[in-house]
């Protein structure tokens, strides 16, 4: 009995040492997963407009010290192809919890991995337009970044030196600015062909866009009632690729997005094809550059040449599962909320708003933005279409190689027509 007793004792003492004792050891601190709490959580955003990516990680940079939140993000750039780049992810299981699809066909694609996002406060906000590419069923499965458009950049001292008094809105007059330039001793146009999205997706879409009835039009691709080949709007778009060629420095196959971005903002030709999301590389290597936007015309009709292509390129996203989505859609609620998500969307970021409720200042936005603001206000505005094409960017990347084989002279105009509509029979669904 007295050996028991002892015996009982001892693991008695034991029991109290180690509870007194141990507490401190790792893994066992408050808040560890030893502990039984749950551990920090990271928010993952995959984001894929390079041009922003300083101020954005700036901004994320912020929220974490406004609520603790830790965020891991990740830029897609320096030639990235996002789409592709962000399929890879999936497949791999390293899903972002925030991430950006565009609308219709990648809508399409992507939705049974997005959290319906109906019911967030932003929704009733968003303007009309920004709608219809995310919505399906009459359920919004993301939030629109900004509304974008395109066009001619030009620079305005290069064309006063030229002796080009009035912008050209048409194929003639954007033909003879060409020639005064030339002639003044200036490049016309600063060419970024080895970009496949700027063929693809912008340059193919003006050759949509232009269209008497786009999205008809495209309807009747699909059923096979219209063809790209014989279509007059067609051949004529490639009138107008042939003059950035004829007028385009000698390179321009082998020019990527920055090389094309930095030689126009040092002077070296008077136009570029390009976005108003340039406007923050622009300013940063030239903030003393005079600019505008101009039309894209395939032929000499002024009324319906003289418009800007606009709309969103994309919408951030939510993943469905993601095990942190709550955190995800707060830290979208308070980017177009609070004063600091929205300063970095106008003040940093330079994005027009989707959004009515946060107020557009043409002056702190810059004079891309500005002149586009001036086309959406008069209603001369051209769709973004290739979100509605079969395939979305697996048809558009594709367009973009046969093009730079046109440009490079290895197929003819009329075999590119050929092709585009081979690859758009090869991905539509009849």
């Amino acid at each position: 009995m007295l050996k028991r007793r002892l015996m009982l004792a001892i693991l008695l003492l034991a029991a109290f040492l180690v509870t007194s004792c141990g507490g401190n050891e790792v893994g066992t601190e408050p808040g560890s997963a030893e502990s039984g709490a749950e551990p920090a959580r990271t928010l993952k955003i995959f984001n894929f407009k390079v041009e922003m990516a300083e101020q954005l990680d700036a901004l994320v940079r912020r929220y974490e010290e406004e609520t603790g939140i830790r965020i891991e993000l990740d830029t897609c750039g320096g030639g990235c192809d996002y789409s592709a780049e962000l399929k890879t992810r999936f497949n791999s299981g390293d899903k972002p919890d925030i991430f950006f699809v565009a609308g219709y066909t990648d809508l399409d694609l992507w939705q049974e991995y997005l959290e319906d996002l109906s019911d967030e406060p932003w929704v009733e906000d968003m303007l009309d337009l920004a709608k219809p590419a995310i919505t399906k069923d009459g359920k919004i499965y993301g939030m629109p970044l900004a509304l974008e458009g395109w066009g001619f950049i030009y620079n305005k001292d290069l064309f006063r030196r030229a002796g080009v008094d009035s912008k050209p809105v048409t194929l003639s007059g954007l033909r003879e600015a060409t020639r005064k330039l030339q002639a003044a001793g200036i490049v016309p146009f600063e060419n970024g062909y080895a970009e496949w999205w700027l063929l693809g997706n912008h340059l193919v879409n003006t050759a949509f866009a232009l269209q008497p009835d786009p999205i008809g039009f495209i309807e009747r691709l699909n059923k096979g009632s219209a063809k790209l080949t014989g279509n007059r709007t067609m051949e004529e778009w490639i009138n107008l690729v042939d003059t950035t060629v004829e007028y385009g420095q000698p390179s321009s196959l082998q020019t990527d997005y920055y090389s094309q971005v930095t030689s126009f903002a040092n002077g070296k030709a008077a136009m570029m094809q390009q976005g108003g999301w340039t406007q923050l590389q622009l300013d940063k290597l030239n903030p003393d550059l005079r600019i505008g936007f101009l039309p894209i015309p395939v032929n000499d009709d002024a009324g319906s040449m003289d418009k800007l292509q606009v709309g969103v390129a994309n919408y951030w996203a939510v993943l469905k599962n993601s095990r942190v989505k709550g955190e995800a859609k707060a830290f979208l609620r308070w980017l177009v909320s609070s004063d600091t998500g929205r300063s970095f969307i106008v003040d940093e970021a330079k994005l027009i708003p989707a959004f009515k409720s946060i107020p557009v200042d043409i002056s702190r936005l810059g004079p891309l933005a500005a002149d586009l603001m001036s086309y959406i206000e008069a209603g001369k505005t051209l769709p973004w279409l290739w979100q509605r094409f079969p395939g979305y960017e697996a048809t558009t990347s594709r367009m973009a190689s046969r093009l730079q084989a046109y440009i490079g002279g290895q197929i003819g105009r009329d075999r590119l027509l050929e092709e585009f509509q081979s690859i758009w029979e090869e991905t539509s669904v009849r």
